[in-house]
């Protein structure tokens, strides 16, 4: 089954008519994404910077463990997606988070390479089980609520990620903080966050949720192989991802050149996370009337790529100090704008390409071409970072990667 076009058989609510509320499942599942980044926000931003000046690894070989994180997590997206649709949300949730608890337990006393890996594949698995299966019920709760005449899903979809970038707000201001006694600290404290969701959700989450019927787990992959829509959305979305990674690699690297550490980093996520609080709604609602989708998602993969240009072009001036920083600041505002019009869009085109019933399956399998594409991405961009260019190229390569993704959309919509 592939549904009809996105907001092509809306019922529009009535004009003067009280918006349809959402459901308390979709509210539950909005707060629960804020807790997730939350806890998962207060580790991450300081990691990179751990690998490199805790533990003394390579350029080449934390641009890999960050890569290898996002593809355990993302990567693996299908499989939870595939569990959830087969079981329900439910206990893949609760076992993703218990996952999540053992995984930040594990990183904070992680001191070699190799229990480093091991931590950090528990963590992006943990993600790979509940995510998904949090993310294709929005979107089915979504699709509801838009038939019910409440309005577009996409709306729901971008309040959904305002929740994720509020968590993603706190999460490094927290992490600021506990990064003054120590990384170790900073896990713990993740972990912490993670046993409170665990807690909540047991307790709030329904058994079986109305209306998902349950699927056998075979036979959907072949059909998904073969839709060739759906694969081109997902390499389009792979690269915007590949990008918006460059938060946890590229941003940390040119931060500590200008600024002489990564103090200033956590600030700046701060700013991408309050943009997204903030404009998220007004922006999905100016480009819901204004573009479509395909439209929205290249106007979106324009901007990243004039972010990561406007580095590019500062970079030979080698600014510093207060001065310095402002490239970065661009870089942020502008990769943030451009996410704002990308990852809400995508995830509301996913139900009108996937089968009856697969819908856990397919926003997986997004999610999972996506960490491929970082998980070789990352390495590259690593080598490209210690490669010795000229400081404007690896800027101006990042900057050719969204561009070369907005020729990869589907046509159709």
């Amino acid at each position: 089954m592939t549904a009809p076009s996105i907001g092509r058989l809306v019922r529009k609510p009535r004009r003067g008519a009280p918006p349809t509320p959402l459901s308390p499942l979709l509210r539950l599942l909005i707060v629960t994404q804020l807790a997730f980044n939350v806890g998962f926000f207060a580790v991450l931003p300081f990691l990179s910077e751990h690998l490199g000046q805790g533990i003394g690894m390579a350029g080449w070989l934390v641009g890999f463990v960050l890569g290898l994180r996002t593809f355990s997590q993302q990567g693996l997206f299908v499989v939870g997606g595939a569990l959830a649709d087969r079981y329900g949300i439910r206990p893949v949730v609760l076992a993703g988070c218990l996952l999540r608890i053992a995984g930040f337990g594990w990183l904070g006393f992680a001191e070699r390479a190799w229990t480093v890996v091991g931590a950090v594949l528990l963590i992006g698995f943990a993600a790979a089980l509940f995510s998904p299966a949090v993310e294709s019920e929005v979107a089915r709760q979504a699709v509801a609520w838009e038939e019910e005449g409440g309005g577009d899903r996409t709306r729901v979809l971008a309040l959904f990620t305002v929740a994720g970038q509020a968590g993603a707000f706190v999460g490094p201001l927290l992490g600021a903080l506990l990064l003054a006694v120590d990384f170790r600290a900073v896990c713990l404290a993740g972990a912490g966050v993670f046993v409170l969701v665990l807690a909540g959700h047991a307790w709030l989450l329904p058994q079986h949720v109305p209306g998902r019927a349950r699927v056998r787990v075979k036979g959907g992959a072949r059909l998904l192989l073969r839709n060739r829509r759906f694969l081109a959305l997902c390499c389009a979305y792979g690269a915007y991802l590949l990008a918006y990674n460059q938060f946890y690699l590229a941003l940390p690297a040119e931060v500590e050149r200008a600024a002489g550490s990564q103090a200033p980093l956590a600030w700046l996520f701060a700013l991408s996370s309050l943009l997204v609080v903030t404009a998220q709604l007004p922006v999905t609602r100016w480009a819901g009337e204004r573009l479509p989708p395909r439209r929205s998602m290249v106007a979106g993969l324009v901007l990243i790529a004039a972010g990561f240009a406007v580095v590019a072009v500062a970079r030979p001036a080698g600014w510093t100090g207060t001065g310095g920083l402002v490239p970065a600041t661009g870089f942020v505002v502008l990769l943030t704008l451009g996410q704002m019009l990308v990852a809400p869009v995508a995830r509301a085109w996913v139900p009108d390409l996937a089968e009856d019933g697969r819908l856990g399956l397919y926003t997986g399998a997004l999610s999972s071409v996506s960490g491929l594409i970082v998980l070789v991405g990352s390495s590259a961009t690593g080598l490209l970072l210690d490669a010795g260019l000229p400081s404007a190229v690896p800027w101006l390569v990042l900057a050719a990667v969204p561009l070369a993704a907005a020729g990869l959309l589907p046509r159709r919509h």
